[in-house]
């Protein structure tokens, strides 16, 4: 009777192992898998380039120059061409953090994504040692690059308005 019993058990669990390793194979292939890491990496990559278009190191032309060639690296289109014609100079830096960012929009197959983002932005006038803090709101239109990342091509303010009244 032991070894009916233990031969049951152990049918049992290969049974269960072979239903849990279908159903990892099944969802790997998932086309809502791939739509959320589509998602995720939208998500993550507007974040960063959110964050590096609102941050710019302008203590030196030269320093100023590096981060406009960060701002290009992370854009594409129309934004990516008007930052090519920006002369770089000195005067304030600035820092941003993204708080929050969500994407409201996101079309796979077209390679577009549409992203709303909270910033803290610390911003340093030139030769002051105090930044003084700001928040912003941003919408960023992204598209895929060829090479799978994503790439703000259109980035706007969202006014803050008065709620209630």
């Amino acid at each position: 009777m032991r070894r009916v019993l233990t031969g049951l058990g152990l049918a049992a669990a290969v049974a269960l192992c072979g239903t849990g390793t279908w159903s990892y194979a099944q969802a790997r292939g998932d086309d809502d898998l791939a739509y959320a890491r589509a998602r995720d990496a939208a998500l993550d990559d507007g974040r960063a380039a959110v964050a590096a278009l609102s941050t710019l190191d302008a203590s030196s032309t030269a320093r100023a120059k590096a981060g406009i060639g960060t701002w290009k690296s992370v854009t594409s289109g129309p934004l990516r061409t008007d930052l090519s014609r920006l002369a770089p100079a000195s005067g304030p830096s600035s820092r941003a953090t993204v708080t929050d960012a969500a994407l409201t929009a996101l079309d796979d197959h077209a390679g577009t994504a549409k992203l709303i983002a909270t910033l803290r932005v610390e911003t340093t006038p030139k030769g002051a040692k105090t930044p003084t803090t700001d928040r912003k709101r941003l919408e960023a239109t992204l598209s895929r690059a060829s090479d799978g990342t994503w790439k703000v091509r259109a980035l706007n303010a969202i006014p803050v308005t008065a709620v209630g009244g």
